[in-house]
């Protein structure tokens, strides 16, 4: 292939965008279609151009790939989950990965109770069956991945979805266990998930001409005429989404704005029922409903915005049936609960760590004092699993920290005590020897922001790394939607990290590390404090001595993306380099379209540019590519993915094209985008280790190493 002398240059053909009295003239608008073969040409020769300059770097890729593979057990046995399917028998479900196959085939044993969890280092369990090998699935497949597979409640069938391009789009198949032949039912254009609504019929959704879950429909397996449409959701700002009880009765359907949610129930063992309303839909009060036998736990915000606890009868058709059992505690997000017949397990987050507490239930279903589940790290998260079974004495807990790899806990509600049932392992490397968590330290730190808020920092790095300021680093963020981004564990940065960086999270506002005030002091008109919490936070580091400017590489992927660019105008010299992932950098051209698959439902989010001036007017200071200038930039890695629904590559294309007329930029501004990919980057395991690499490559290369000062 010939290596190009120059970037390419985009077309530039002007065409106005008018709103509220404001003129933006847009050069590259006709980028908008994605099918255009001039656009997907530019792609490409885009990604020609960063092939070409980035060269230099293989034998690096190379390296970092092997350090991947190397740490990372291929060949491997997830922990078994335990089922039982009256009639049928009982069960342990896993799935297993094979060295040098990219996807996991999924299987189950039979199971003589809890106690008969098979030990993945014996070999294949006695009475093995494949029940889906995701490669076979996979194969001839450019990209690849399963929106659901649910096994019915009987174990004799299993129901899955797949996409073939990355768009999100499913097809749905049902699959006999017993034979491992599917069956002849088939539904395409489906959304992710879907449950079973008893052993003979599914109940899945489909989309509308914005790409949002909008319809809820039942099939009946072997029923050859139209499925039942159970719900239509008219509001535009409104996703639904669907699951079932853990006692396999109920379908639990929600729907669900950015600040307003709504849930309705169908009894799975009635055909002919309906969907009932738990209660009328109330604008700004949000809730989630767990189902326990007579009763509902349901986690909500009505006049507690970190959220408070209620219980009320299964029969409920009103909030005023709502019955407080655990009022909102300010600072302390209550996330959700899980209901055993033995406990409520409580998700909460509080400072940024999300951690686990129990309240037991005695014999009429009431509940104890709240009982924390205490770990001594600084720094993790912890999660709860929706187990299957409502009678029982255990429950699991996922684990993990920057230093420590996931592991999988058993906790005993009798006696609180804990069962490591496995940790992710990390193989020794060939150079660095075996991986040792006391090699690495990790800390919280706090930056001050310019209104004097503090915002909190999770960082790790190596026990020698030096803090004179000679270390790279990397520094995170997200800060949209209330996600909170956790500190957990990568073996892919482990090779930064011995390399000498440091590794950072801000946590910025606009997140849910310290609750929803957090969250609603970076959205809509209080946006701008996500951007300067991010340079504060970038600022500090280098004040602190983990590193210097030249040495600090911004990163963030799609509104996390916004983040990244909005910050480079903000502050460009700030930073030595930047990798933005399907950066959401023309937020303001797609906020205000909205035939645009998620642009209604962002309005709540970002505000409304097309019905509302003020809106207009912030979103126009902030969003990146209509606030390129001419200012001294640092090296920026843009990836992207042409079947990307969430962020449209016309977004990142655009914005690359800007840079590099504005600022002359050649090696320096760099676009790749992944042409058989979605908003997730490649699905293949290996490949995204490549992709991975080639990422880190990079960030290695654009922030040489000098001597301390």
């Amino acid at each position: 292939m010939a290596i190009p002398l120059l970037p390419p240059v985009a077309p530039r053909r002007p065409e106005p965008r008018v709103h509220h009295g404001d003129t933006f003239v847009d050069p590259y608008a006709w980028m908008r279609d994605k099918s255009d073969p001039e656009f997907l040409a530019y792609l490409a020769a885009e990604n020609a151009w960063t092939e070409a300059v980035t060269a230099p770097l293989a034998g690096l890729r190379e390296e970092l790939f092997a350090d991947i593979s190397a740490r990372t057990r291929q060949t491997d046995l997830s922990v078994p989950e335990f089922a039982r399917h009256p009639g049928l028998g009982e069960f342990w479900y896993y799935s297993r990965t094979t060295e040098g196959l990219d996807y996991p085939s999924i299987h189950r044993c039979p199971a003589a109770g809890r106690d008969s969890l098979p030990d993945p280092s014996a070999g294949t369990p006695d009475g093995e069956h494949l029940l889906l090998d995701v490669q076979e699935l996979a194969a001839g497949s450019g990209f690849f991945a399963l929106g659901c597979f649910e096994v019915s409640p009987d174990g004799r069938r299993a129901a899955y979805s797949v996409d073939t391009e990355g768009d999100e789009r499913y097809r749905l198949r049902f699959r006999d266990l017993a034979t491992g032949e599917d069956l002849p039912d088939e539904v395409a254009e489906v959304a992710a998930g879907g449950c079973w609504a008893g052993d003979g019929a599914f109940c899945y959704l489909t989309v509308d001409d914005a790409w949002r879950p909008d319809r809820l429909w039942r099939h009946r397996l072997g029923d050859q005429g139209a499925d039942e449409l159970l719900h239509t959701e008219p509001d535009e700002r409104f996703w639904l989404g669907v699951d079932a009880s853990r006692d396999n009765r109920w379908v639990q359907l929600a729907a669900a704005s950015k600040t307003t949610t709504q849930v309705w129930l169908l009894d799975a063992t009635d055909p002919a029922s309906g969907l009932r309303a738990l209660t009328g839909r109330r604008e700004g009060v949000e809730y989630d409903v767990e189902i326990a036998g007579d009763r509902l736990f349901i986690v909500h915000n009505d006049g507690a915005p970190d959220f408070a606890l209620a219980e009320a009868p299964l029969a409920a058709t009103s909030h005023e049936q709502w019955r407080t059992l655990r009022p909102g505690e300010e600072g302390t997000r209550l996330l959700g609960v899980t209901a055993y017949d033995r406990v409520l397990v409580m998700s909460l987050r509080r400072e940024g760590i999300q951690t686990v507490a129990l309240r037991h239930r005695d014999a009429s279903g009431d509940l104890g004092a709240e009982v924390p589940i205490a770990f001594d790290e600084p720094l993790y998260q912890v999660d709860a699993d929706d187990g299957d079974e409502a009678d029982t004495d255990r429950i699991r807990l996922h684990y993990q920290s920057m230093v420590t790899p996931d592991q999988v806990l058993e906790y005993s509600l009798s006696d609180g005590s804990r069962r490591l049932l496995k940790q992710r392992p990390v193989l020794d490397h060939p150079v660095h020897g075996p991986y040792r968590p006391t090699d690495y330290v990790q800390r919280r730190e706090w930056a001050t922001a310019p209104d004097g808020t503090r915002v909190p920092l999770s960082l790790v790095y190596r026990a020698d790394t030096p803090l004179d300021g000679s270390a790279g680093c990397v520094l995170y963020g997200y800060g949209a939607y209330e996600i909170s981004v956790a500190p957990t564990f990568s073996i892919a940065r482990l090779s930064l990290l011995d390399r000498g960086y440091v590794y950072a999270i801000a946590h910025v506002r606009g997140g849910g590390e310290l609750g929803r005030a957090w969250y609603d002091a970076g959205k809509l008109a209080a946006k701008q404090n996500t951007f300067t919490d991010f340079v504060a936070c970038a600022r500090h580091l280098v004040a602190a001595g983990y590193t210097t400017t030249s040495r600090l590489v911004a990163e963030g992927g799609s509104a996390g993306g916004l983040l990244i660019g909005a910050a480079l105008n903000l502050a460009p010299d700030t930073f030595g380099a930047a990798h933005a992932a399907v950066p959401f950098v023309d937020a303001l051209t797609t906020t205000l379209d909205p035939d645009l698959p998620l642009t209604v439902s962002e309005w709540e989010e970002w505000g409304d540019p097309l019905h509302d001036p003020e809106a207009y007017a912030r979103m126009r200071a902030y969003s990146p590519y209509e606030n390129v200038r001419e200012l001294p930039y640092p090296p920026i890695l843009v990836t992207a993915g042409l079947n990307d629904t969430r962020v449209e590559v016309t977004e990142p294309a655009k914005w690359v094209a800007q840079l590099r007329h504005v600022t002359g930029a050649t090696d320096r501004l760099l676009l790749r985008t992944e042409l058989a990919a979605g908003h997730g980057g490649n699905s293949g395991r290996y490949q995204a280790w490549r992709d991975a690499a080639f990422e880190l490559a990079w960030m290695v290369s654009a922030t040489p190493p000098h001597p301390a000062g």
